[in-house]
Formats: C-alpha cells, sequence, structure tokens
C-alpha cells in the first residue's frame, strides 16, 4: 500500500514536533507556512506579521521561489485583504480573491491567485499576523472556493499554535537579549514552567487525535478540542510571560542618538578607540531602528571582546529610501565561510535573522589577519 500525503491530523502533530525544534522567530515562521501549505494542499501560503507603520516587520511565503520572490518586490503594505484581515480580525475564505472589492492588484512578477483562505492569527485579543493560502490543489465548484469549512476549521487549529510557536520564539529571543543575569534566568524558568508541559501535551494530544481519526472519528474530534484549550492556555500563560524590550532610549532619543551614546561609553570602557559616522539618516519605522541597534551592538561585542581590534569604525548612512549600517574593525578576523562554529559563536545567525525580519539583507567581509566588516542595509519604510 503506497503512502499519500499525510492527513490533516497528522500534518498538525508533525507541524508541532517541527516548531518545537525551532528557537528562532524566522524559522518558526517559515515552519508553520510549509506546514500550512502541506496541511490544506494549496499552491502558496504565506504569513505576514505587522509593523506599527502600515507595513509588516516579517513576510514569510512559502511556494515562491527565491528569484520570483526578488522578482516582486518590496514586501506588501497593509492593504486590501491583508489590511481587512488585520483590522477585523475575521477569517476571509474567498472563491477568486481578484473579484472581491477590495482587491488592489498584485506587482507584475506576482503570481496569479484565485481561491483564497486566510485568517488572523491572534494572541488573545491582540491579532499578532495573518496566515493565508491561496490556489487549493483540487477541482474547483462551478463560482465556489477550493477551501472548505473543513480546511479553515484545520487552519484555525494550526493559527493558534502558530501564535504559541511565535510567541515562544519571541520570548527565547528576548531572553537572549537581556543584560542582567537574574533577569535572563527568571524568565528562562517562567519559559519552562510555564510552557513546556502544556507544549509536550499539546504534541501527545495531536498524536493521539491523528491515530484515532479512521477508527473513532468521535474521540479524534474530543481529541482536537482538547488541543484547542491547551493552546488557549499555553497561550495565556505565554502573553504574561513575555516582556516587551523596545530599549527606552531608542523610544525617546532616536536611533541616531542612542547609537551615539552608547558608542562614547563603549570608547571610554574599552582599550580599543571607537568611532561613529552618520549622515542624512531620518527616522525609520521602529523595527527597522530596533534591528539595526541590536545589530551594531552585536557587532560591536565581537569587536571589543574578540577580535583584539585596536580601532572600531560604526558609520550610519542613508542608502536610497533607506539606511546601511556598518561596523568595521582592524582585529583578527576569521574565515566567515568554514568556520561555522565561530559563526555561531559570534551571534551572526542572529545577526541574519534580524536583518532579514526588518526586510534587509547583512553581508560579513572577514578574513584571518585582516579584521572584519558587518554591513546591514535595511529599505526605507
Amino acid at each position: 500500500m503506497s503512502e499519500g500525503p499525510p492527513s490533516g491530523l497528522a500534518a498538525v502533530s508533525a507541524a508541532l514536533l517541527a516548531m518545537s525544534r525551532h528557537l528562532e522567530v524566522r524559522d518558526v515562521l517559515k515552519t508553520i507556512v510549509a506546514s500550512a501549505r502541506e496541511l490544506l494542499d494549496a499552491e502558496y501560503a504565506a504569513l505576514g506579521v505587522p509593523d506599527d507603520h502600515g507595513g509588516f516587520a516579517q513576510f514569510v511565503v512559502d511556494g515562491v521561489s527565491d528569484a520570483q520572490w526578488k522578482a516582486i518586490g518590496p514586501l506588501p503594505r497593509q492593504h486590501g485583504i491583508l489590511a481587512a484581515m488585520l483590522r477585523d480580525a475575521r477569517t476571509e475564505r474567498l472563491a477568486d480573491v481578484r473579484k472581491d472589492p477590495r482587491f488592489e492588484g498584485w506587482p507584475s512578477a506576482h503570481p496569479d491567485m484565485s481561491d483564497f483562505l486566510g485568517l488572523p492569527v491572534k494572541d488573545g485579543d491582540e491579532t499578532i499576523g495573518a496566515l493565508f493560502l491561496a490556489n487549493k490543489r483540487c477541482p474547483k465548484p462551478e463560482g465556489g472556493c477550493g477551501f472548505t469549512e473543513e480546511d479553515e476549521q484545520l487552519l484555525g487549529i494550526l493559527a493558534q499554535h502558530a501564535a504559541i510557536a511565535l510567541t515562544n520564539a519571541r520570548l527565547y529571543e528576548r531572553s537572549r537579549e537581556l543584560t542582567i543575569a537574574e533577569e535572563r534566568s527568571r524568565l528562562a524558568h517562567e519559559l519552562h514552567d510555564a510552557v513546556s508541559q502544556k507544549l509536550f501535551s499539546l504534541r501527545l494530544t495531536a498524536q493521539a487525535a491523528a491515530t484515532l481519526v479512521d477508527r473513532d472519528p468521535a474521540r479524534a474530534k474530543d481529541e482536537l478540542q482538547h488541543v484547542v484549550g491547551l493552546a488557549a492556555e499555553a497561550a495565556d500563560e505565554l502573553r504574561a510571560a513575555v516582556v516587551e524590550l523596545r530599549p527606552a532610549a531608542l523610544d525617546e532619543d532616536g536611533l541616531v542618538a542612542t547609537l551615539r551614546t552608547q558608542i562614547q561609553v563603549m570608547d571610554r570602557a574599552h582599550g580599543a578607540h571607537v568611532t561613529f559616522d552618520t549622515c542624512g539618516i531620518k527616522a525609520l519605522p521602529a523595527a527597522q531602528e530596533e534591528a539595526l541597534l541590536r545589530v551594531a551592538q552585536e557587532a560591536l561585542h565581537n569587536a571589543l571582546r574578540h577580535s583584539g581590534a585596536a580601532e572600531v569604525r560604526v558609520t550610519l548612512d542613508k542608502r536610497g529610501p533607506g539606511a546601511v549600517l556598518r561596523v568595521t574593525d582592524d582585529g583578527r578576523g576569521f574565515e566567515p565561510h568554514t568556520t561555522r562554529r565561530a559563526g555561531r559563536h559570534l551571534g551572526l545567525v542572529s545577526m541574519r535573522d534580524r536583518a532579514s525580519g526588518a526586510g534587509g539583507r547583512l553581508t560579513v567581509e572577514s578574513a584571518p589577519g585582516k579584521g572584519t566588516t558587518i554591513e546591514m542595509e535595511v529599505p526605507g519604510g
């Protein structure tokens, strides 16, 4: 007997296990989107995490090649169907998204989409994302949508897990950013005590439902209701544990002033000479400013603690509508393409994730004995 595609419940179970293996937000988002596309057998899937400026802090797609995604251009803004999902927090199931009065068109390289299923990802009353699918691979009823009510229910279950996984990953990233050891320990204990047992129960319950779906559908349905309840409880506890850590100085003084102050302190506190130059920078969206600041802090930490540099130069300049940050040192350098362990030790994976999450990119130039330059570019808001 040949194996077909995984059933809905088996895919939910597999998605739970996959999500639990990832701690970086970007990896969690990719897992959620890939799982949703497989779960509902759709051609395209995407998940957007909104920022506070009418755009998306993060936007992950599945079913679109890297070349096609690059050709599409900048991240979408919050308009049309996406805006309605985020604003009204309701599910949208459409036979043809192109015929909806709220549809505002796509860039020329965007793939053509017809039937559409989208729903908000919610953490309590807060909408923290929008998850949507397009072009279900099945015969379409005349004038109808390929996505069914059952698809909608299954995607709703996955969206609840997505909220837990996303909040969990954000909590993990926040804990890495804390510099006070007691606070780091407190959050780690809260994360472990409040969430780990419920996530374990969620996995077991979903696996049990998957085994029951064929021989006892009624019990499988009861197990899925239990999954929903556990998901809601875990989300409540996570919401109580997550603390917004955007630095107060950044909110009050802006990126340039905050960087200048911190670099002046570092220059006085370390043996290396640390300088900062900037030109033409105006205010950027909050998510981009925080990402730039965090990458600058990580790169400066590496240069001052690990490189043995005598000179460290930080520049922040305007590039088109966006900005480019460079942190250059004359230290011992390393081989970024072959020294994978050093790359992780120096936080390069985290820095790349921050750049990607802000819609930008990060490049590293280094060689043994030649110093290191870390450059991060972000688009305009």
